[in-house]
């Protein structure tokens, strides 16, 4: 999810763009393989319907002509959080359109890549709210440690094609991530819904229409990015988000996440 240029510079060692970080047209359309039966169900039918199947269609012709789309497994997020475990969802816009960058995971980058802007501030976020101090070493930009503690990692359009950042928005993503969102607040399990800046914040009807019990935490605040995260109405820097969330999380009897 990176909503200014400096998030969607390839950085990093991993070199030109190339098929090695790419989708390929003989794994389109992507395996769900690994996948929980309720994310399986929710997806299978989305490609039924009739936006699905045009979705379907347009993506597998832009690979049959050639295009770098990324990431190679554009459900990631959903095979490393079953909707069964699912207590957190960070919702971000497209991924990453550099070679390497995009891991399915919103936010996150590849092995080997620098930390994009938007994600320093948020660690930068975490260590004055909560004291940690930002990672290191290859694997730093990588949220995958959070994904496998409950934390969705959704962006709103599941793929994009190298060097045309939100060149698949309205391609038809949307409405299958918005039937995830749903899923997961129609369920029963209280959960903290981050929402940071206002394309992410758009979502929070469809997410407050299913929580009328006030089961649910969301918290919004603008974006991380270097140019909001210091502006109002809500600073990205300063809203307390991942404390608020530990908190939310310890008195509804669930585990808090290590960030």
């Amino acid at each position: 999810m990176v909503d200014t240029a400096a998030d969607h510079t390839d950085m990093g060692p991993a070199g030109g763009a190339g098929p090695a970080h790419a989708l390929l047209a003989e794994n389109w359309p992507p395996d769900l393989w690994g996948l929980t039966p309720a994310w399986q169900n929710l997806i299978r039918a989305f490609w039924a319907e009739p936006q699905g199947q045009a979705l379907a269609q347009r993506m597998a012709q832009a690979l049959r002509d050639g295009a770098l789309i990324y990431p190679p497994q554009p459900f990631r997020a959903l095979a490393l959080t079953p909707l069964e475990e699912v207590k957190v969802v960070i919702l971000g816009q497209d991924p990453y359109h550099g070679a390497g960058q995009a891991e399915g995971l919103a936010f996150s980058v590849g092995s080997g890549h620098q930390v994009p802007p938007s994600l320093r501030n948020i660690f930068k976020e975490i260590q004055r709210d909560c004291g940690r101090l930002p990672p290191w070493g290859p694997e730093a930009g990588s949220l995958r440690r959070w994904a496998g503690q409950g934390v969705l990692l959704l962006n709103t359009v599941l793929t994009v094609a190298h060097g045309q950042p939100a060149s698949h928005a309205r391609w038809g993503w949307e409405a299958l991530t918005d039937a995830l969102l749903r899923a997961v607040a129609a369920g029963p399990r209280p959960v903290v819904f981050m929402l940071w800046g206002g394309q992410a914040q758009a979502k929070s009807g469809l997410i407050e229409a299913l929580n009328a019990d006030g089961r649910h935490a969301v918290f919004k605040s603008n974006h991380p990015s270097p140019l909001s995260a210091l502006r109002g109405p809500v600073p990205f820097i300063g809203c307390g988000h991942f404390g608020k969330t530990n908190a939310f999380l310890a008195q509804s009897g669930e585990k808090t996440v290590d960030w």
